[in-house]
């Protein structure tokens, strides 16, 4: 073998050498591109699911058990989950229980029972919700909240959709 035909059998074998790196680092790039793809895809589909979709999942649940809940105070309130979204269970002074969800109407921001004022209050745009009712009283809230069906027993208070 002559030095002429060494030479281009190295040439040949760095080129393959080369050919061979420069194909995986093009591979491991695109790899990387489609997770990155597919991380920014994700919460655009699942901001774009249907709403049937999403209206059937929070409708799923339908009723809810509090255990000892019965011993709340009067003029006090316990915040639980109904489902994937807030709710307020009240036991208001004159004894009777209102649950209601607990999620403005208005922009969504969850809402607090205000004892002393006996209101349900939103503090991101001051909307007012009567107590009892959860219809809206004032503010920009263009709907009332929704109430729930209250049963008090002995060990729980069972709370379900209307």
């Amino acid at each position: 073998m002559s030095t002429t035909e060494l030479v281009n059998s190295a040439n040949i074998v760095e080129e393959r050498g080369e050919r061979n790196t420069r194909r995986a680092f093009l591979a491991a790039a695109g790899a990387a591109g489609l997770c990155y793809t597919a991380a920014l895809a994700y919460p655009i589909y699942r901001y774009l699911a249907s709403p049937e979709e999403m209206a059937l999942s929070a409708t799923a649940v339908t009723e809810v058990t509090l255990k000892d809940a019965q011993k709340l105070p009067a003029g006090s309130v316990l915040m639980y989950k109904f489902g994937t979204r807030p709710a307020m269970l009240i036991h208001h002074a004159d004894g009777r229980w209102i649950s209601m969800t607990a999620v403005c109407t208005h922009l969504g921001c969850t809402v607090q029972y205000e004892p002393q004022a006996d209101r349900v209050h939103c503090a991101c745009h001051g909307g007012v919700y009567n107590a009892y009712t959860g219809a809206n009283v004032s503010g920009p809230p263009p709907k009332p909240l929704t109430i729930y069906k209250v049963a008090v027993g002995d060990a729980d208070v069972t709370v379900s959709r209307a």
